[in-house]
């Protein structure tokens, strides 16, 4: 049996998104974001294919960390 190959960001690629992110919203302190425009923002990008209800509170905040690493 064949293995299916999943393409595109999932929620646990946190640095990758916090890179798309940093690129996507270049006028935003990722130290501010609400978790809710975060949310948003991830299902936004276009390289993104994991399912949006399997987002967690723990992944939200390991993206922005990752995000505010980034800008810095």
């Amino acid at each position: 049996m064949k293995q299916e190959v999943r393409m595109g960001l999932r929620w646990t690629d946190t640095i990758d998104i916090a890179i798309e992110l940093s690129e996507a919203h270049t006028d935003v302190d990722p130290q501010w974001i609400r978790f809710t425009d975060l949310h948003a923002w991830v299902c936004a990008l276009p390289d993104f294919s994991d399912d949006p209800s399997k987002s967690t509170e723990g992944l939200l905040e390991a993206i922005q960390m990752a995000w505010i690493d980034e800008v810095r």
